[in-house]
């Protein structure tokens, strides 16, 4: 039997686990992400934590076949990242760098489209063969797995969906510089931004003017409860992802979309609320496409990672 790790590195903290090589899981922590300096320490400490696991397990090492990580900003094939803007780096080869730091081979990818294949692999696209997921939290992110592949791009940012324009009227920029993008829209905080710019032109009593720090949660338990201003809101989230999700499905033509993130805790209710607005703009071809909500969670990446490791490696 060999085994491997899954990293799925975040701003705040980095993810590892431990599997053997057919996808069990078999444990994981985690470590902080320290972004001082540029990112310098953050691969350094990535290795030292994998190796006192392997010296504390007493793990030969020669039963580890490889690692995989995914990395929050874009990769390319040859695991070469272009600039993580929120750790402070710019462009290297981090496969490189970080098998040259543990001594085992290295793949690596941007971190939605792995988690991506990690829902595929073991997740909510399991015995799909063309998948597309979104995750809806902070951001917006996606992965899209067409016949089995999933796809990076010549550039690394296949599946950089929630940058797609839904509203060129918008005159407030996104993150990434561009104006009307779904982030701005479909993200958990885009829909508390729609919800102040809604409540702040209407007059409609609402349970959310109460509230001081408003949260996407708020939001649909209020919908939930029937509160008719979260459910004016909410529609518009629902015609926006229902759009989003149709272009995005018109063109790649997936078996089923698997809504992960945050936001996607809202539960059957979400799904509901989209279907109908993505039959109405998706191509009668593409309609069969079943909605799913992501089954990993906080583990998604991590699977993801090491399915690439094992992939290249196993």
């Amino acid at each position: 039997m060999k085994y491997g790790f899954g990293i799925d590195l975040g701003g705040t903290t980095v993810k590892i686990a431990y599997f053997d090589e057919t996808g069990n899981m078999l444990d994981k922590w985690e470590i902080p992400t320290v972004t001082d300096n540029g990112g310098a320490q953050i691969l350094p400490d990535i290795a030292e934590s994998i190796h006192q696991y392997i010296e504390g397990y007493a793990i030969p090492e020669t039963a580890i076949l490889g690692l995989g990580i995914g990395v929050p900003g874009p990769v390319n094939a040859k695991g070469v990242v272009n600039k993580c803007i929120n750790l402070g780096w710019g462009v290297f080869n981090i496969a490189q760098t970080l098998s040259e730091l543990t001594g085992f081979p290295v793949k690596a990818g941007n971190d939605a489209n792995v988690a991506a294949l990690g829902e595929f692999w073991k997740g909510g696209g399991q015995g799909c063969d063309n998948m597309v997921f979104v995750t809806l939290g902070t951001g917006v992110g996606g992965g899209i797995v067409v016949e089995g592949n999933l796809l990076h791009g010549a550039h690394g940012s296949g599946a950089e969906i929630g940058h797609l324009v839904l509203n060129r009227e918008e005159t407030v920029p996104c993150n990434c510089g561009k104006k009307g993008c779904v982030e701005q829209y479909c993200s958990a905080t885009g829909i508390v931004r729609l919800a102040k710019l809604y409540l702040s032109s209407h007059d409609a009593p609402s349970k959310l003017r109460e509230l001081e720090n408003l949260t996407c949660k708020d939001i649909f338990d209020a919908g939930k409860a029937g509160d008719p201003a979260a459910l004016v809101i909410l529609d518009q989230v629902y015609r926006y992802m229902g759009e989003f999700l149709a272009n995005v499905c018109s063109t790649v033509d997936p078996e089923v979309v698997v809504i992960g993130g945050g936001v996607s805790k809202a539960g059957d209710v979400l799904i509901q609320g989209i279907e109908p607005y993505f039959q109405k703009y998706v191509f009668h071809a593409a309609s069969g496409a079943r909605f799913a909500l992501a089954s990993l969670g906080n583990d998604a990446g991590a699977y993801g990672a090491f399915k690439l490791a094992l992939d290249a490696f196993g």
